[in-house]
Parts: C-alpha cells; structure tokens; sequence
C-alpha cells in the first residue's frame, strides 16, 4: 500500500475545515446558455428564508457601520461560512468587499489578518495566507485559529514538519479534539495512517461536547484516511456522520469521489444534482453523469470547458487539479492533464494531487514525469492504495 516498498514509520487539505477555519476553496465562472429552457440555478434565498433575513440585516448593518472593526468581522465571517454551506463562491467576494477598509493594509487588526489568509488559501495565494498567519501568530500567539488555519495551510502544500509543529501548539491553545485531528491527519500522511486514525477515533468517542463543526472535522480526517487504505466501507461510515453534522463543500466532494470510485454514480448523481455552482462539485456530477450516459453530461461537460475556459482569461489558477481531472476523465486529453498536474503539483501536494499526477502520467505514457513525485511521495511514506495502483502501472 507504500508509494514504495519501504518501512512505514509508526491529510487533508484536508479543505475541510472548523469552522470558519478552511472554507474549501470554490469558483464558478459565467456560463452562457445554448437555449431558453436551460436553468442556470436554483436560488435557495427568499424573503421570507430565515438565512436571508439574516444575511440581509447583516448588510444593512455593514452599510451603517462600513468602517467599524467588530462589524466588518462579523460580516466577513459570516459570508465565508455561508459560501462554505452553498458552495457558492461570490461570498468569498463578499466578504473580502466588508473587510476592504483593512484588505490592503500591510499590518492590518488580527481578526482581518486571519480572515484575510482564509480568503487568500481560498484563491490558493498560499504565500500571502502565511505571510498573514506569521503576523498574526507574533501579533495574538494564543489564538488556536492562527495555528490550525496555519497547519493546514502547510499540510496542503506537503510541509509536514512545519505543520505538526502548528498542530502542537493547539495543545494548549484549543480543544483535544482540534489539537489532535490536525496532528494525526498530519501523520497520517508519513505511514503512520493506522496509529492516527485509532488516536482520532478514541479522542472522538471521549469528546462528547465537542461542536458539530469539530466532530464534523474529525469524521471527515477518518474517512479520508480510510479511502487511502482501502476500506471504503469505513470511509463510507465516517463520511456520512460527517454529513448528518452539516454541510461542507469539501466534504461532499470527497464522498462523491468515494461513490464515483465504486461505480456508485447514480448515487453520486442525486448526491451532486443542486450543488452545480461550484466547479469542484460540478465536475464530480459531470463525471458520474457521463458514465452513464445521461442527457445532462454534455451541457455539464460544456458549462466546465466555459468556467476553465474565462478561468484562464483572468488568470486565475486555483483549480489546476480540478481541470486536469476534467481534461483527463472527461475530455480524454492526458497530455493536457499532464501539463496542468505538474504545475498543480509545484503548489499543492496533497494526495488527490498525487493522485491525479500519476493517472495522467499513464494517461500519457510519461512516466518519467512522474518521477520527482513518486520520489516524494516515498520519503514521506505516504499510504494510499490507489497512488501504490498508478505507480505499479508505472512500472515502478
């Protein structure tokens, strides 16, 4: 189950999050209709919806008090977390709008600079998150948010050292369950996948108080190590108590990715058919959609090509992964797979990274482009059963 055969020593991006404190990253782009009778989106928000009303009042009271600290916070906060539940990106644009008094300050409050560095993580400006989570940890080092949000931010991009010593500090700074969900999803991506899943799963059953978002969390670090070793029926498990606590973009990608994987995909389907505004989840459906055949696959398949497409006329390079897994699955392009893998991989090192990097490989009879990635993913022992798949199809 090792990328190689080499001694396990006794993950994320995890883009789940507590909280606030790792709102996945999504994004959608226009989209232009072939016909009248097409739906471009339902909208969940009426007047009379208890979420509007208060988004609403949350508004009206920025708009009195533009300039007021405490306000401008809790309206961001509160956009973040809502474009977290809908999967809809625009509140991320919201909320850096309520903060924009303090948005290009070099040594804005606390509470901005750790908002701030959510919002950039979220654009995948993982320099500019650090830079703002440095300043915080010297301005406030006994907020647990600076070092969590710092830790995943670390672990997303494979500097695992960097990040356990985040997760330590949270040993003092946060609940026991935080501390150690953010420390053992890290291990668990040194081969050390088993110890950490049993330490998350004691300290779960003892945390009875621990908040939905936390619990949330937890069962979502255990389902993921789970699909890398192989049990599905245990992801599966630990997936949907992570989805009776609430609702997280990223955690529905990951079971969707589950249910596609076992062929499951008209499950996938009725899971994925109302969250098509953001890219990740709309790709997922697409792909489920086109295993079967169904009438919906190619205006899905058409709406991506447009979203990737005014992506790379703003510049914009946040769903590099995404749009190698589109090219690879669903246009049948592995050297453009490739090409955006490896760029994908010089940002994030995540196992779906991995993962996607080494399928395009054989996509593209290139296994020599894969190499430095294997090599890494050896020195860190990494366990996941399909990575150990690819590798042997690579001949390695």
């Amino acid at each position: 189950m090792h990328c190689f055969k080499a001694p396990a020593m006794h993950r994320f991006m995890l883009l789940a999050a507590v909280g606030l404190l790792w709102p996945a990253a999504v994004g959608a782009t226009p989209f232009t209709p072939t016909n009248d009778s097409q739906i471009l989106e339902h909208l969940p928000n009426r007047p009379t919806d208890p979420t509007y009303r208060e988004l609403q009042g949350l508004r009206n009271e920025l708009q009195r008090s533009p300039r007021k600290l405490e306000v401008a916070v809790k309206v961001a906060r509160r956009y973040i977390e809502q474009g977290r539940i809908d999967a809809d990106p625009r509140y991320n644009g919201y909320a850096q709008a309520a903060l924009a008094p303090w948005w290009n300050a070099p040594h804005p409050p606390p509470s901005v600079l750790i908002l701030r560095a959510t919002l950039r993580q979220s654009n995948h400006d993982f320099d500019g998150a650090l830079a703002d989570l440095n300043l915080a940890a010297v301005a406030t080092p006994n907020d647990g948010q600076v070092w969590v949000t710092r830790g995943l931010v670390h672990q997303v991009r494979g500097e695992y050292a960097q990040a356990k010593r985040d997760c330590v500090s949270l040993l003092h700074l946060s609940t026991e369950l935080v501390a150690v969900t953010c420390l053992a999803g890290v291990s668990s991506l040194e081969g050390r996948a088993t110890l950490s899943s049993a330490l998350i799963e004691k300290v779960l059953a003892r945390s009875p108080k621990a908040t939905k978002a936390e619990q949330l969390w937890a069962h979502t670090v255990l389902g993921e190590i789970a699909v890398r070793q192989g049990n599905f029926k245990r992801a599966e498990t630990d997936f949907k108590k992570g989805m009776a606590l609430g609702s997280d973009n990223y955690l529905l990608g990951a079971y969707a990715d589950l249910l596609n994987a076992q062929g499951r995909f008209q499950e996938a389907i009725a899971l994925l058919k109302d969250q098509t505004r953001s890219d990740n989840l709309l790709l997922r459906l697409a792909i489920a959609e086109n295993q079967l055949h169904t009438p919906q696959a190619s205006e899905h398949i058409a709406a991506l090509q447009a979203r990737f497409k005014a992506s790379h006329q703003r510049g914009d390079v946040v769903h590099r992964r995404e749009e190698a897994r589109f090219r690879l699955e669903l246009l049948k392009d592995a050297k453009g797979a490739l090409t955006l893998a490896l760029a994908n991989w010089q940002v994030q090192r995540e196992p779906a990274d991995l993962r996607i990097l080494l399928a395009a490989a054989v996509g593209a009879g290139n296994p020599s482009t894969a190499k430095p990635a294997l090599d890494w993913c050896a020195q860190n022992h990494l366990e996941d059963v399909q990575v150990a798949s690819l590798r042997h199809q690579l001949g390695g």
